[in-house]
């Protein structure tokens, strides 16, 4: 009995001895807190970048903490506002952009993002400086059904929002279906529209340009060659249009080909690509996710250093091949990946990747950007519903702005 006490002491000081040890060696160790945004799906990923990490970094160990989107900007702006906020954070650039304004962030060397595209590292300045590092991008493609297509009688595939207003009347009456539906009112779509038509300025939202835009899908409405839900629906809705055979046109992320594919399969074999549609300055428009490191965070080099690796083109590359998103790192983009087109979800792909090389100028982000979105909402309404003339509805717009930032 003595000897079997004995060993147990024994075991217990070797166990403790260890125990003691392992605390030891994690106090010494730097912690970098990194939050991230819904990821929680990709955890194995996530895990075996910090795993590998670590590895080669013995002295830091990563806390990865991922917040759901419905909280993110929340828990953030409260944060930033400690003095221990978390030193790596995922989040979107309007939301990077107003922290940067409320002096929030640090500031991130220019010579620490060559490897990323330029294109994207221009549009994330903010006041000629840059606050954020992107991780992955999205850029929606124009998938459309070549045989409603082919019944209109027209050949040539429309490449701007002109050209396929001036089909889209014998785009109904030769197939039976819209040519599109637009989703003006949702988020910040007609903004996007406008943008690409050179109005990157609140100033420029009333203007003679401005005006042609309005007007176009005015005109569109008035002779019922856009929905009526045109107004109200949103992407998903349209969506759900293109796959019942209603509309010609859709716009939107590679990833909704699985969806028709698996919901239509008929409407698939029908669906090609192309390029979404364009104004007249030809750029493209596209989303980003970026990181942020906090001003206040206690380990601002480990966290960029960590960052970097994340973001390197062999972890963004693995990522993309898991989803639908477009790597942001150049040699990323120009691996065979993005470069082949043997089907059509490839094809995709490599037209979306190609886009992020197009997107400038863009749309100067404001502190109220949700509130601008509505009030561009609203005026949309007022003008396709014939409450106002376009002049007396962008003159209402104007003075609402005013009270903007």
């Amino acid at each position: 009995m003595k000897k079997i006490l004995a060993l147990l002491l024994l075991v217990t000081v070797i166990v403790t001895g260890l125990t003691a040890c392992s605390v030891r060696r994690d106090a010494s160790q730097k912690e970098v807190t990194v939050w991230t945004l819904q990821m929680g799906d990709f955890s194995d990923y996530m895990y075996k970048v910090i795993r590998s990490y670590e590895k080669e970094n013995p002295n830091v160990h990563i806390k990865w903490v991922d917040v759901p989107f419905s909280e993110g900007e929340k828990r953030t702006l409260a944060a930033v506002m400690t003095d221990n906020p978390p030193d790596l954070i995922n989040l979107n650039p309007d939301f990077s952009a107003l922290l940067a304004q409320k002096g929030t962030l640090e500031e991130i060397d220019y010579d620490a993002v060559s490897e990323f595209n330029p294109e994207i590292i221009k549009a994330l300045m903010y006041n000629d400086k840059l606050y954020s590092i992107p991780w992955y991008a999205t850029s929606a493609i124009t998938i459309y059904n070549k045989d409603l297509f082919t019944k209109s009688g027209i050949i040539r595939l429309p490449k701007t929002y002109k050209e396929l207003a001036v089909i889209a009347e014998k785009i109904k009456s030769g197939s039976g279906a819209y040519a599109y539906l637009p989703t003006l009112t949702e988020n910040d779509t007609m903004m996007k529209i406008l943008n690409k038509y050179g109005i990157t300025e609140l100033k420029d939202l009333n203007s003679p340009e401005s005006v042609k835009v309005f007007d176009m899908f005015k005109t569109l409405y008035d002779k019922d060659l856009i929905p009526p839900e045109t107004i109200t629906m949103t992407h998903r809705e349209a969506l759900e249009q293109y796959m019942a055979g209603k509309i010609v046109f859709y716009q939107g992320g590679s990833n909704f080909l699985n969806m028709i594919k698996e919901n239509a399969p008929s409407v698939y074999e029908q669906t090609d690509v192309i390029e979404q549609f364009k104004g007249p300055v030809g750029q493209n428009d596209i989303s980003v996710m970026n990181f942020v490191i906090p001003k206040r965070a206690k380990m601002k080099k480990e966290a960029l250093d960590f960052c970097l690796y994340l973001t390197n083109a062999q972890n963004q590359l693995e990522l993309a091949k898991m989803t639908n998103i477009i790597a942001t790192n150049s040699d990323a983009l120009h691996d065979k990946f993005y470069n082949d087109e043997t089907d059509m979800i490839s094809k995709a792909r490599s037209i979306s990747a190609r886009q992020l090389n197009h997107i400038y100028p863009q749309m100067k982000q404001r502190r109220n950007q949700k509130e601008i979105n509505n009030a561009v909402s609203t005026t949309v309404q007022t003008i396709l519903l014939n409450k106002k003339s376009t002049a007396d509805a962008l003159n209402d717009l104007t003075k609402t702005l005013e009270n903007f930032d």
